[in-house]
């Protein structure tokens, strides 16, 4: 087994049919090799006293562990110098050296993470962050090593060589999940390497799984039923006919009764005109619907994400993994959030279809693994940080750059002034349900794929929202007691909910004025800083909030 590099003379001689894929792997091996290498030159300036601690430096992290990382990308490092060398044995190279450098890698995570609680996160030293990304990088180095990504299996006929895939058994998930949990938990910490190196490798990866899948089958955004498969984890698409577009069955429609104003699409002069001049001086401006403000995305044209198809193939198959909303509401007994694979958010909670037809998928879709009637959201999560394939498919509205009004009515919730707006993903099934509360920021939340109901109320009846304050050591001020969804009959009380309102409140509430509205695809709601909002996902819906001040 060889690997194959760009100075490879058996690259250009047995091979030239596959430029582009050895190109790739290439890429991949020397990025992955540099990283190693990178790290333990930085580990070692650290234990040599060359290196000067800063914030974001190892060194806050104490030479005991930091000489243990070095050792581990010392060994990973020669590995990748021996593995340069033509018809290098990777079974007599590594097999004994794996397990214990593993072992080390992954108690080396999870001394990092406990520190995690030990500090809310915005006061958790950066030290640990980059600690964690830092040895998680490794883990997917040396991880790679065991998959095909950065070997030559393609025969010349095209089939692949069993044989050389019998030492490749480390399966995609598991590359993929090793960086995505440095994501998700440390923010992929670090100045060198980070956020920007777990980008590039994943980039990488996925070119090469891609060309690789493509080789052995079609492309896989137009597979077959059944296909030829690696030797790897299986993927949601095998052995299952994907529907073409997600349900827009909605379960339940409420009722509007008190319409917000709709406009069609506005210029930007426009936009901030409709700001400054408002009909009432005291409250500002109110909130509007702008038609049609996103048509021309790729994410309702190009790149429909109202295709499963289109969001598996930039996730790796639904092997990409997201943090999750578990239960009806944040603020129900019993709500809980977890990291789950794409592909498992899309079978056990948008579209159960999926489940029934994987096969043997590693995602467990039996009955005993799903609670009876749970709803998840992939809720207020960044996921365009951590999925920049999928940022290409938006355009940040040219609303979030005009100048808005401070807020009405507390001055002290105005933050300060943003650099770029702030942008979070909301996907769900129907019934997803955001409670009624308030934000420090002004938004404009933009439909893409299905449809949402939301009810506004105006900042100047806050006190009448009966916010909640502080509830188990959690700061809970922005969010209502008051549960829509109950008081207009919508649904069932909840038998744990404390503090629940008396007749009186929920008379007195019946009585606040409210604007409301269903959004549809293409739409982008201006919700004014102070507003109070409740959201209700009707059918299968992807939207995305721009904050912005």
């Amino acid at each position: 087994m060889y690997l194959l590099l760009p100075h490879s003379p058996i690259e250009l001689k047995e091979h030239p049919k596959s430029m582009a894929s050895v190109s790739h792997k290439a890429q991949l091996f020397e990025f992955c090799a540099r990283a190693v290498y990178a790290i333990q030159a930085e580990c070692d300036s650290i234990l040599s006293g060359l290196d000067r601690a800063n914030e974001s430096s190892l060194a806050g992290c104490g030479s005991a562990l930091i000489d243990l990382l070095s050792r581990q990308a010392r060994q990973i490092t020669t590995c990748y110098q021996e593995l340069r060398l033509p018809n290098t044995s990777e079974g007599e190279l590594l097999s004994e050296k794996r397990q214990l450098v593993l072992k080390r890698l992954d108690d080396i995570i999870s001394i990092s993470y406990s520190k995690f609680y030990a500090f809310l996160f915005r006061d958790l030293p950066t030290c640990w962050r980059q600690l964690y990304t830092d040895a998680s990088i490794l883990k997917f180095c040396f991880n790679l090593l065991w998959s095909p990504y950065v070997y030559d299996y393609a025969a010349e006929d095209g089939r692949t060589d069993q044989k050389r895939f019998d030492g490749a058994n480390c399966d995609i998930s598991e590359l993929v999940r090793t960086l995505d949990l440095a994501l998700i938990l440390a923010g992929a910490a670090g100045e060198q390497r980070g956020r920007r190196w777990v980008n590039k490798a994943l980039e990488l990866l996925h070119m090469n799984w891609r060309e690789m899948t493509t080789h052995i089958g079609t492309p896989i955004t137009e597979r077959p039923a059944k296909r030829k498969k690696l030797a790897e984890s299986p993927s949601l698409n095998d052995g299952l006919e994907i529907e073409d577009t997600f349900s827009t069955n909605e379960p339940f429609t409420p009722p509007v009764k008190h319409p917000i104003k709709l406009v069609d699409a506005l210029s930007m002069e426009e936009f901030q005109a409709y700001l400054d001049n408002s009909h009432n001086l005291k409250l500002g401006p109110a909130p509007l619907i702008i038609r049609g403000a996103i048509n021309t995305w790729p994410a309702l044209t190009t790149n429909p994400w109202n295709k499963p198809s289109y969001l598996l193939s930039q996730t790796f198959d639904g092997h990409r993994l997201v943090p999750i909303e578990i239960g009806r509401s944040y603020v129900d007994e019993g709500w809980g959030q977890k990291i789950v694979t794409f592909g498992e958010f899309l079978s056990n909670y948008i579209d159960t279809s999926l489940a029934g037809a994987q096969g043997n998928s590693d995602v467990d879709t039996s009955s005993s693994s799903l609670e009876e009637g749970s709803i998840a959201y992939l809720a207020q999560h960044p996921l365009f940080t951590q999925l920049p394939a999928l940022r290409n498919d938006i355009l940040i509205p040219d609303y979030c750059y005009t100048a808005p009004p401070p807020h009405p009515t507390d001055p002290s919730m105005d933050q300060p002034e943003l650099d770029e707006p702030l942008l979070n993903a909301w996907f769900g099934p129907p019934g997803t349900i955001t409670p009624l509360h308030t934000d420090p920021y002004h938004n404009i939340l933009t439909q893409v794929v299905g449809r949402k109901y939301l009810r506004l109320y105006s900042p100047l009846v806050t006190e009448r929202m009966r916010a909640r304050g502080k509830e188990n050591g959690v700061e809970m001020g922005n969010t209502s007691l008051m549960d829509v969804g109950v008081i207009e009959g919508w649904d069932a009380i909840p038998d744990d909910e404390e503090s629940k309102p008396t007749e009186e409140d929920l008379a007195s509430f019946r009585e606040v004025p409210f604007l409301d509205c269903i959004l549809e695809p293409g739409d982008a709601l201006y919700i004014p800083i102070g507003w109070w909002h409740y959201v209700r996902g009707l059918s299968v819906s992807f939207s995305v909030s721009f904050w912005w001040n």
